[in-house]
């Protein structure tokens, strides 16, 4: 692995890479509260066939947080992983990601087809329909952005860690969700809060009516025990002209963490057949 600092149109922007160069690119995007260090054990299953590079979104992990709130906006969001991918000349990548990566991920294959080889997106949405849900999500997301600054982290994280979309991280061992909880403890409030604000799903653009125009292979993983985004990805494969919807038994959102092996194994095994 070696890790560099690249300066992404004025916010230094931390990478990890692995493997061999050489190799066809995958790019690992994290999920809120995440950072590189989620995808530990999927790189080692992966960086044997693939050259493998995570980024640390604005606001999370090593990557520096500003304080302007729409610095994390969508759009400026899907242009800093262009420059990321020219700086590190990645062409015709394989983009994945999780949760908000996935939204990003998403985000930027719709404004960058051409650019992108195939797209998994393990937990993920294209937003909301309406301008009621979405109007409803930002003024949630206010809410919680304002508790993560006046409470600090601790508190939020204790609240965070006990939400339905986590529960079934509590099958993991004791030494597993202390990694969790570390990862999101070493957040800062103000990159969660302007990612809240910048980037949650009442935040960006809908990109339901875009889906059709996504001629490239598209594979969405969700846990069975994720019952949400179970149906999204289900109402997702109604619009999509390339598809693949796989569901991951006794897992939940977070499956690359819950399930790896298995995780890492199917995306393997589909990449080989597009």
């Amino acid at each position: 692995m070696t890790t560099k600092m690249l300066t992404i149109r004025g916010i230094d922007t931390h990478i990890a890479k692995f493997g061999e160069e050489q190799l066809p690119a995958i790019v690992l995007l994290h999920g809120f509260t995440g950072s590189t260090a989620t995808w530990q054990q999927t790189i080692e299953e992966l960086a044997v066939d693939y050259y493998v590079v995570a980024v640390d979104l604005i606001g999370h992990g090593k990557t520096e947080a500003p304080e302007k709130m729409n610095r994390y906006r969508m759009e400026e969001q899907i242009e800093d992983l262009n420059e990321v991918l020219q700086k590190l000349e990645i062409t015709n990548p394989i983009l994945l990601g999780y949760s908000m990566g996935g939204r990003v991920a998403l985000g930027y294959t719709t404004t960058y087809p051409d650019k992108v080889k195939s797209l998994v997106l393990e937990s993920s949405s294209p937003g909301l329909r309406t301008s009621e849900q979405q109007l409803a999500r930002r003024t949630a997301d206010a809410k919680l952005a304002e508790r993560i600054e006046q409470q600090g982290m601790i508190e939020f994280v204790n609240f965070w860690q006990e939400i339905p979309l986590f529960h079934s991280q509590k099958k993991l061992s004791d030494s597993q969700q202390q990694a969790v909880r570390n990862e999101r403890l070493n957040q800062r409030p103000i990159g969660l809060a302007n990612s809240l604000r910048g980037i949650g799903t009442g935040s960006q653009p809908s990109y339901w009516q875009a889906l059709e125009q996504l001629s490239l292979p598209v594979l969405l993983l969700t846990g069975s025990e994720d019952e949400k985004f179970e149906m999204i990805a289900q109402d997702m494969m109604k619009s999509l002209p390339n598809a693949q919807h796989e569901t991951i038994k006794d897992a939940g959102h977070a499956i690359h963490v819950e399930k790896p092996q298995q995780f890492a194994t199917m995306i393997k095994s589909y990449l080989k057949t597009v």
